[in-house]
């Protein structure tokens, strides 16, 4: 036989589950409007993140006018080819790229319109770039 003292537990028990069921849905209604608004911040965080001269910058480039000009190829990946020298590039703050080889470490400013590409050093001069479809 059950006692009282073990009824009354198995019965508050249940009742404590079902005031919980009861109860959590209502209390994320509460914060219904914060849930929203994190995911939305955190959907263009996301957004924001996929753009960007990473992205502007993989495929190949080359010097226009110049028929013997070197092809520049930047992957996904963080790896340029200049010709036949590889290398690794990273991007800085203020749309700066820095470019290793074997020879020489070189950073840049860089600016995007549409299939050009500008990269200023530090001391003024610049190389200029066309997309290679």
């Amino acid at each position: 036989m059950i006692s009282k003292r073990g009824l009354n537990y198995a019965f508050h028990r249940l009742c404590s589950r079902k005031r919980i069921l009861i109860v959590m849905p209502f209390s994320f209604l509460r914060y219904k409007a914060r849930l929203a608004i994190s995911a939305v911040a955190v959907l263009l965080c996301a957004m924001t993140g996929c753009g960007g001269p990473s992205h502007d910058i993989v495929g190949k480039w080359h010097t226009p006018g110049n028929a013997n000009a070197i092809v520049w190829e930047f992957s996904e990946n963080g790896s340029v080819l200049i010709g036949n020298t590889r290398g690794r590039y990273s991007f800085g703050d203020n749309n700066r790229i820095k470019i290793e080889t074997p020879f020489a470490t070189s950073v840049y400013q860089m600016e995007f319109a549409g299939d050009r590409m500008i990269l200023r050093e530090v001391n003024g001069s610049k190389l200029e770039f066309t997309r290679i479809r």
